[in-house]
């Protein structure tokens, strides 16, 4: 078999499988419309959901590519959360989530999907005990030995830098 048969061959099984998903696509979503000018959110997390089929007017997030705000008819992507707010909008009012990272699919229908490693409510964090982590994480990063107490302890700083961000109103 050549090497164009054989890439080939795979590639069409690809697009039958895409064609095969599509379908199926359409037919289980199809009964997830929302109203007009909604958006509807589901937010998971590995061990809860936060919303699940709520019907909310817009979604503004942090992800890798930028900062991004999701209507409703948001043309369908894939995005990597970097670790910042989500800000929920809906009739009833905000509601703030602080995560550590994830990832948001937005998909054709007005559905948008939302999976979070962590999140939790903005209100719900003490900007004392970040201060004083940030501080900790910090002094390991400038005094670690090794290259992955070096890199681990830097993690922590990005991600408690972010935190003090969002805790105070100002964006990166």
């Amino acid at each position: 078999m050549s090497l164009f048969a054989r890439t080939l061959k795979p590639a069409t099984a690809l697009a039958r499988l895409s064609r095969q998903s599509a379908r199926f696509y359409a037919s289980e979503t199809a009964a997830a419309a929302p109203a007009a000018g909604k958006l509807v959110v589901n937010f998971a997390l590995p061990h809860a959901a936060i919303l699940k089929g709520t019907e909310v007017n817009q979604v503004d997030m942090s992800a890798v590519s930028g900062d991004l705000g999701i209507l409703a008819d948001h043309v369908p992507t894939i995005e990597q959360l970097k670790p910042g707010v989500i800000d929920i909008i809906s009739d009833s009012g905000s509601a703030k989530y602080f995560v550590s990272g994830g990832f948001a699919i937005m998909n054709p229908n007005s559905v948008l999907n939302i999976n979070a490693i962590e999140a939790f409510k903005l209100e719900d964090l003490d900007p004392q005990a970040v201060a004083t982590n940030l501080a900790e994480s910090q002094r390991l990063a400038s005094s670690a030995k090794d290259e992955v107490t070096k890199e681990a302890a830097a993690i922590e700083v990005e991600l408690y830098e972010a935190i003090q961000t969002a805790l105070s109103g100002k964006s990166k």
